[in-house]
């Protein structure tokens, strides 16, 4: 087996949530569509607080929001109003230009929760950069899953291991949730042409590399791999077929940098559209 490509995170904090990031990283800019992924560490919000993300734009690319534990209020400038819980699926496509917000309901604010999962961004085609943006929510038990000799696979969204999933997306994509139980295995394979491995909890190994807890993993192109469990291990499999350079400003995503010039200009001069009875917003940061 060729080497892994091992990524470190660097930890953030957003609106009070601890984030671990590893991509998009120096090593890495992007792993098949995906431009952007982020780990929302386990978190205990005692009553009165919670997670409160004001609206925010994005061009250029497509959300994914998938919660292990918690759960989050979505808004967005089309009027969707939706209650993300664990195991659902968030799917925003920005396209030319959304404004969204996310936070933790009322309710649980009142009476204290906890939040964990992973939400991450993934590059359009060219062609569909400026295009309409749209927003579809998919239940869990909407998503399709199997389970055989110790290992369960959810997949999130695009195909793979045999499973499709309903969530619409624009190019081809792996996005799966991997749970082994002890002493398990499962072959990843080569049928995506990028493909990494991120370990969320437990022991793993990948052939004969164990796998560093909360890394990255890119794995060579075109090999399948095996991998094993030393213990019960929660892991994410993203991968696809790459869409070429993206430039990145903020929170948006486009192939021509022109377009992030004018996404700039129009969310700084308050020409975008509005998340319906939201007031408050995060205003263009100097530089990023």
């Amino acid at each position: 087996m060729a080497s892994l490509l091992l990524i470190q995170p660097r930890a953030e904090d957003i609106a009070g949530q601890p984030i671990l990031r590893p991509l998009p990283s120096a090593k890495c800019r992007s792993v098949g569509p995906f431009v952007f992924f982020d780990h929302m560490l386990e978190q205990a919000y005692p009553p009165g607080s919670g997670m409160n993300i004001n609206s925010h734009p994005h061009i250029g690319l497509s959300t994914l929001t998938y919660l292990f534990t918690g759960e989050l209020q979505h808004k967005d400038s089309l009027g969707s109003d939706q209650h993300v819980r664990p195991g659902d699926v968030s799917w925003m496509t920005a396209g030319r230009a959304v404004a969204h917000v996310e936070r933790t309901p009322e309710a649980l604010r009142r009476t204290g929760s906890r939040l964990h999962g992973l939400q991450v961004w993934l590059a359009l085609p060219q062609e569909l950069e400026e295009g309409e943006p749209s927003y579809s929510h998919h239940p869990a038990a909407s998503l399709p899953r199997s389970e055989a000799m110790g290992v369960q696979i959810t997949l999130i969204a695009g195909s793979g291991f045999c499973l499709e999933s309903p969530v619409p997306i624009h190019s081809p994509t792996l996005y799966a949730e991997l749970k082994l139980q002890a002493g398990a295995s499962l072959l990843i394979p080569a049928e995506q042409r990028e493909r990494a491995l991120y370990l969320i909890d437990g022991e793993a190994r990948l052939e004969d590399d164990e796998l560093p807890l909360h890394s990255l993993a890119v794995l060579p192109e075109g090999e399948e791999l095996l991998l094993s469990a030393c213990g019960e291990c929660h892991l994410a499999l993203i991968g696809g077929e790459p869409l070429g350079p993206r430039r990145m400003f903020w929170n948006f995503v486009a192939s021509d940098p022109a377009l992030l010039e004018q996404a700039k200009q129009r969310w700084a001069s308050g020409d975008w559209p509005q998340v319906p009875g939201e007031s408050q917003r995060i205003e263009l940061p100097s530089r990023t």
